[in-house]
């Protein structure tokens, strides 16, 4: 069991990277003016999600339940690990907005700017602090 919580926690580092990355690349494109540096912000953008975020997504989300297979009694009774479930379903939507935002700006069709992914780019953190503080204080 303590080799699928160590790898699941490195899948969460790798997840966790990515969500911090491609918004601030977000940030960089949408203030970007010359072609040469769009084309290059939309491959970063789209190898990024594709080739790190997205699979380190579902590496957190299998192994996740994988540590929870080995004491379900525990984990569903827990009221901490319910607060921590619905902060994980709040990043998945973010992973899922995130990769609606990547479409539209290999569309060309991005309408916000820079400010508003340099605020975009802070609610995975809002999370990250919630989730740690869940599973290591564990309050209820």
């Amino acid at each position: 069991m303590l080799w699928v919580k160590a790898f699941h926690i490195i899948a969460v580092v790798c997840w966790f990277a990515a969500l911090f990355y491609l918004p601030r690349l977000f940030v960089y494109h949408a203030d970007a003016k010359d072609r040469e540096s769009i084309e290059r912000f939309k491959i970063m953008e789209r190898k990024l999600y594709r080739g790190i975020m997205t699979p380190s997504a579902i590496a957190t989300v299998v192994l996740g339940f994988w540590v929870v297979s080995y004491n379900t009694e525990y984990y569903f009774s827990s009221g901490w690990f319910h607060a921590k479930m619905l902060l994980v379903a709040l990043l998945l939507g973010y992973h899922h907005a995130c990769g609606r935002l990547l479409r539209k700006f290999a569309n060309d069709q991005n309408t916000r700017s820079h400010k508003f992914y340099r605020w975009f780019n802070e609610f995975p953190v809002l999370i990250l602090i919630g989730v740690c503080i869940l599973v290591v204080v564990r309050p209820f």
